[in-house]
């Protein structure tokens, strides 16, 4: 086990188990995933792995000789009568019945109802009354020639699912972690190898948990196929439901006026929308009036009275086209269907989560280390909806003056959610603060960004933070310095109505509008000059190219200091630099790079090979590479500079992206860096 996993393992104890061993035991049982990780946390919490080969064997003989299929209850219920008593594993639920003053149990794959249960049962386990609980379960069987009297007695029950939740106890361990370490046991938690995500990346991954823990939170995702938008909302919860985006009616969401029996909303925590997206999707104009009532004011009704819930709606589904062609044609909300493409609807949603910046998933991204059982943390976030940490960020910032109370709310919401799963306990630092809202701020921003292009009546944000220095920051999207020459453009076509393109007819560029940088009005690129430029985490359309080219032209000397080129992917950056110097330079000139780095104490000898293999890589080039250590250790500068009076200050080095994981097959961003993602950095320029 890792560092990580041992301390998880000391403070969480047999609340934790190792994620990869679910797919091991599952088989065809269409038994929970929170099941599934209670059984293997009962009996595989070790490192040993004979142990742990043992236990997962200890689980499936459980299930196979205890799980009940509806297919075979009548075979289960013969057995039970055969011999008077028999363990099974169901999801049971107790009600009281006051005609008799008694509790009854009904289990659900069994098929029995009115199982007798006493009722100190009763009082260890009252998550039975509230709603179905997974339980192994003896039950018995006793025939009376009462025929009031049921022939069924529940005589022992264990709930396989966490019946009490040490809440508490909880936020005492998180004080153990720190931020990064907790981040990192939650991505586990989720099932994701934390290795395999950047900073801001894992913190999208973790907005997906903010609907659990806030009440009445509404979040769309779209993106590209198979990033993993909907796992979240279909195995995670016991409080969530993940319904098809299509089939949802008035009576099922939300009450049926026949009965006046509440739905969806009143039931569950999260009801989540899959395949949500799809312009050929038609929706019922009343459902989507209700919907926007509900998501504005927590009430519905479709009757006399109105009717309060607090379920939390999570939108998610897959984008049509690339988003510098959406930002371009129409806008980022052009996959929904017609009756959602609407402002009135948009302006309800609280944050767009951009789908585009998570990588689909692959093999290697599902982690082997330890994580919550997923039922024990559901439990602890659906406890954290009690809370409120919106006015946590006020002790730090304070927000623009002049952004509506709905974006307001709308932040403060996601701030909330994202304080609640990170600082439960708080103790958070005002840097703490200040990342999660930048990251609340900008997806509210990309709503209203979008606004303003679907219906131009929405007013323009500014959308900025004060500090206690009384500067104000401002925020942007990543899509917003990736593709400024689309950004900024005025209200959009209406994405249902045919391009110009698809009509025969001519094309004509919308206006930018006035909030656009001068510079990306100009489409050359302007002389080198210097200056300042911070580069968003997850952003892509960046290379060598374009950072060092122009202030590298002409240069017949460059010496390049960083001291951290030691492991292959950063040797591999250096490569590419040089080959950089070498596309761009006339075929005539002749280029001298050198690089001063630091020696890689782990194989030094494995350094010097690779950075040799650099040098005669580049022989006949024109381009002449060298290298040398810098064996006392003090250059800790990472810098550019060339003898054309150029430097260029790095705070990350040639170290700018995101490290690729994949181990087999092929990938857009390994061939070119404008298909990469960055890590967060900046670039100085400066004249000598």
């Amino acid at each position: 086990m890792s560092s990580l996993d041992d301390k998880i393992n000391e403070h969480f104890a047999g609340y934790v188990v190792r994620k990869d061993l679910v797919k091991a035991v599952k088989g065809n049982a269409i038994v929970p995933t929170y099941v599934l990780e209670y059984l293997l946390g009962q009996y595989c919490a070790t490192d040993d792995e004979a142990s742990i080969q043992s236990g997962i064997e200890t689980v499936k003989e459980i299930l196979r000789k205890h799980y009940v299929h509806r297919n075979e209850a009548g075979l289960i219920q013969s057995t039970i009568k055969e011999k008077g008593r028999y363990k099974v594993i169901d999801q049971i639920s107790v009600t009281l019945n006051e005609k008799t003053d008694s509790y009854e149990a009904v289990f659900d794959n069994l098929g029995i109802k009115k199982v007798a249960v006493d009722s100190g049962t009763v009082k260890a386990h009252p998550k039975l009354l509230v709603t179905g609980v997974w339980c192994i379960a003896d039950v018995q069987y006793e025939f009376s020639e009462e025929t009031r009297t049921s022939p069924w007695m529940l005589e022992t029950i264990k709930p396989i699912q966490i019946a009490k939740v040490d809440y508490e106890g909880y936020k005492e361990a998180r004080s153990e972690f720190t931020k990064d370490e907790w981040i990192d046991l939650l991505m586990q938690s989720i099932g994701f190898e934390p290795q395999a995500f950047g900073r801001r990346s894992k913190l999208l991954q973790l907005m997906r948990l903010i609907p659990f823990v806030e009440r009445n939170y509404n979040i769309i995702e779209l993106g590209p196929k198979g990033t993993g938008k909907s796992h979240i909302y279909s195995e995670f919860s016991p409080h969530g439901q993940l319904i098809s985006g299509g089939e949802v009616t008035i009576p099922k969401l939300f009450v049926n006026n026949s009965n006046g029996r509440i739905g969806l909303v009143g039931y569950w925590d999260v009801v989540a929308f899959d395949e949500f997206a799809g312009r050929e999707k038609t929706a019922n104009k009343a459902l989507v009036d209700i919907m926007k009532n509900y998501m504005a004011n927590k009430t519905f009704s479709r009757g006399v009275n109105p009717m309060g819930a607090e379920a939390s709606f999570a939108f998610v589904g897959n984008t049509d086209h690339n988003v510098p062609f959406m930002l371009k044609n129409s806008d980022l909300f052009e996959a929904l269907p017609p009756q959602f493409h609407d402002s009135a609807f948009i302006d309800r949603l609280h944050a767009y989560l951009p789908g585009w910046e998570v990588d689909v998933i692959r093999a290697e991204m599902f982690t082997r280390g330890y994580g919550f059982i997923v039922d024990y943390l559901a439990e602890i976030l659906r406890h954290l909806r009690q809370e409120d940490f919106s006015n946590r960020p006020d002790l730090h910032f304070s927000i623009a003056e002049n952004i509506s109370t709905r974006d307001r709310d709308a932040v403060y919401k996601t701030m909330s959610g994202l304080l609640k799963v990170l600082f439960p306990a708080g103790g958070e630092t005002a840097e703490d603060v200040e990342e999660l809202l930048q990251l609340a701020l900008e997806s509210r921003k990309r709503v209203k960004d979008q606004l303003f292009r679907i219906d131009a009546t929405y007013p323009e944000v500014d959308c900025y933070y004060t500090g206690s220095d009384g500067e104000k920051r401002r925020v942007e999207t990543v899509e917003e310095q990736e593709f400024p020459q689309f950004y900024y453009k005025k209200q959009a076509r209406d994405p249902k109505e045919p391009s110009p393109e698809d009509a025969g007819g001519e094309v004509i560029e919308n206006d930018t509008d006035a909030r656009a940088p001068s510079s990306t009005k100009t489409p050359p690129r302007p002389a080198p000059e210097e200056g300042h430029v911070t580069f968003a985490e997850n952003r892509k359309g960046v290379s060598y190219e374009t950072l060092f080219g122009p202030y590298t032209d002409g240069a017949s000397r460059i010496v390049v200091t960083d001291p951290y080129i030691r492991f292959f992917y950063q040797i591999k950056n250096m490569m590419e630099f040089a080959e950089m110097i070498i596309r761009r330079k006339s075929p005539e000139d002749q280029v001298a790079i050198h690089l001063v780095t630091g020696p890689h104490d782990g194989d030094i000898q494995k350094q010097r090979d690779l950075l040799d293999s650099i040098a005669e890589a580049c022989t006949g080039s024109g381009v002449d590479f060298t290298w040398a250590f810098d064996t006392s250790g003090s250059a800790h500068a990472r810098d550019i500079v060339t003898d054309t009076g150029w430097k260029i200050v790095l705070d990350r080095g040639l170290d700018i992206f995101q490290a690729p994981i994949r181990r087999e097959g092929f990938s857009l961003g390994d061939r070119l860096q404008e298909h990469r993602m960055v890590k967060g950095f900046y670039v100085t320029y400066v004249r000598q």
